[in-house]
This record gives structure tokens, sequence and C-alpha cells, in this order.
């Protein structure tokens, strides 16, 4: 058996496991074709359709399987709400035994479109649990799809789960910020050095604040009124770390600023997820779509594929195959690349191929 058709069957067999019967009918055949999409995508290490299709083991010819994979992207019937947030769902169910990290931020896909996404934390790592794709080659999103984002994602997270919500200076906005609070989490999000607060009956730049401190200091100001809008109380922030050229500043609904920067440095863990998407993995910024839908589906398959490489990345970790493909002691990969490491000496040992869409705590 080849290994395109080993990574294929096992693919295909982990997909049906968030379903509570056999899928049957058509959406089978959307899973199959999924299926194909995930491993085709970590197989080729690629985005682009026809390279995508060298790596599916279906006896067809390669231009019968890019039509294939481009009738997929095209169906109006794939939705992520069917194909991808049930496996969110499983995914949120078992990192919510801890506190759950979520990250918002936008990137460049495909040509000429971005995608804003959230993302959960997990050990360095932002696994992804939902987006939207605009056509549109860089700017900020408009505060109604952000708040639509962070209510889709609300819905899946357990009861009673402790939740930190964390975002550059794109979500200060106080009608998120309204929406955030309004489910029950914490947040710290960056803003602007021109934004506006009034505090003891003093409205003041968060840049006269800047313009006072020195490198390695913090101010802090609680039971502030934010902007002209007047939202609070929240706390502001200005904090100059030790290296960096000038100041951050944050909005925060917590009680404690150290707490606030620690949660905060999280982060910039999002830029992992899209470095590895693009140039150090699957290459989704070189697919040459150019639709906005199409691009959103391609989403489906290629986040599915990266869960599955970090889950195989912290099995590495788990149970000690780590000196088997990499160092006994040292280890200077990340749960990416030790899991793609680890695929590829599953495969090249015959071993049985372990495939989830969630990581266990």
């Amino acid at each position: 058996m080849s290994d395109n058709l080993r990574r294929y069957r096992a693919i295909r067999q982990a997909l049906t496991q968030c379903y509570p019967d056999e899928p049957r009918g058509q959406m089978a055949r959307h899973l199959n074709t999924l299926a194909a999409f995930i491993s085709g995508i970590v197989g080729s290490k690629s985005s682009q359709l026809p390279s995508i299709a060298t790596k599916i083991p279906d006896g067809a010819k390669p231009e019968s399987r890019v039509k294939r994979l481009s009738r997929w992207l095209q169906n109006t019937g794939i939705e992520e709400e069917v194909y991808f947030l049930p496996y969110a769902d499983i995914l949120l169910s078992h990192l919510a035994l801890e506190t759950v990290v979520l990250v918002m931020d936008g990137s460049g896909v495909g040509d000429g479109c971005s995608a804003l996404m959230i993302h959960v934390i997990y050990k360095g790592r932002a696994l992804p649990l939902a987006w939207r794709v605009r056509q549109c080659p860089k700017g900020h999103f408009p505060e109604a799809l952000h708040i639509a984002l962070v209510q889709l994602v609300r819905d899946l997270i357990p009861e009673g789960t402790t939740v930190v919500f964390l975002g550059d200076g794109e979500f200060d906005g106080v009608k998120l910020q309204e929406t955030v609070n309004e489910a029950g989490w914490q947040y710290a999000c960056r803003t602007s050095k021109s934004t506006t607060a009034t505090w003891e009956e003093e409205t003041l730049t968060l840049n006269e604040l800047g313009s006072c401190l020195k490198p390695g200091r913090l101010i802090e100001l609680k039971d502030v009124a934010f902007t002209q809008d007047a939202y609070g109380p929240v706390m502001v922030l200005c904090c100059w770390a030790k290296g960096h050229a000038e100041p951050l500043y944050l909005v925060s609904n917590m009680s404690c600023a150290e707490e606030a920067i620690r949660y905060y440095q999280k982060r910039f863990r999002i830029e992992t997820f899209f470095s590895d998407q693009k140039s150090r993995g699957f290459h989704i910024h070189k697919s040459r779509l150019t639709d906005p839908n199409r691009l959103s589906r391609l989403l489906i398959a290629s986040c599915l594929a990266y869960i599955w490489i970090v889950y195989l990345g912290s099995l590495c970790k788990k149970d000690s195959w780590q000196s088997v493909i990499h160092r006994r002691k040292r280890c200077d990969l990340s749960l990416f690349q030790l899991g793609l490491r680890l695929l590829e000496y599953f495969l090249n040992e015959g071993l049985l191929i372990p495939v989830q869409f969630y990581i266990t705590i």
C-alpha cells in the first residue's frame, strides 16, 4: 500500500469520529474529498490544486483529480459549520480543562484576499477555531465581523470555562469589548497611543502617559472611561519594555496590569500559525485562489491538516518519539515541525498512522 493511500485512509477514518452516525450519501462523498484535500496538502506541503492532486490515491488522471478538488471548493453546500466547527467543538472541549486563551488576528491568504481568524493557544502554537475571508489584500475588518466571530466561538466553549481574549490594535472597539465582557471573558487588547481616556474626571490621550515613561517602567490606570464613548470602567496601561523602541498601550477588564501584560505576550503565538500555513508549511498564500468563498473552504482542509500535524507533534513529546526522530535532550523544532517529521517516520517504517483533530491536555 502506498504512503499516499495509507495517509488518506487514516485521515478518512478519523474524520467520522465527531459525527454520531456514520456519514452516508452526499456527506460521505464530501468527507472523502476533504480527506483527500488534507492528505494532499500535508503530502505535497502545498495549497495549489495541481500539487495536492499528485498526492491523492484515487486512480484517476491528475486533471480529473484537480477538477474534483475544484468542484468541492465551488460547492456552496460545503460550510465550516458542518465540516469544521464540529472538530473545533471537540478540540475546545478538551482544552477547556484549563484556561482557554483566544487570539484574533487577520492575514493575507490566496490572491488579494484576507482572513480574519480566531485561534486557541496550545503550547506555543495557535490552533484555528473559526474564520471569515473577504476580498481585500490588507486592512482592518469591520467591528461587526469581529463580534460575529466571537459570538460563533462563544457558543462552542463549554459553560464555566475561564477564557482570555487577546487582540492587537484592530480589536479595541468598544462594541467588541462589550461583547467579550458580556460573554464573561477577560481580555487584553492593544490600543493606540492617540486613544482618549477619562480618569478621575481628567481626559487625556494615552500618549501623554507614554511621554513621561522610561524604559522598564509601567503605568496603569483603573476605573477608566475609554474613548469618547466613555466605555468602562476598564483598565488602561502603558508599558515600556527594555529593548523596545516605544511603549505598549493596552486596554483590559482584568484587575492586574502584570497579568494583562503576561497574557498579551501570548498574542504573538498566532504568528506561528500564519508562518506554518505559509512559508514553513502549506504555502496557502500561493494557492492562486481569488474567490473568498473558495479560500474559506480551502481553509477547512488546511486548518484540519494543521491541527492534525500539531497533534502529532504533541504525541512526539508525550510518547518519547523525539529521541527517535530528532535529539534526545535539546529540541529546537516546533510542534508543527516535529509532527511533520513523526509522520514521515511512521510512513517510512510502515507503522500505524495516528490521526486526531483534537489534543488532550
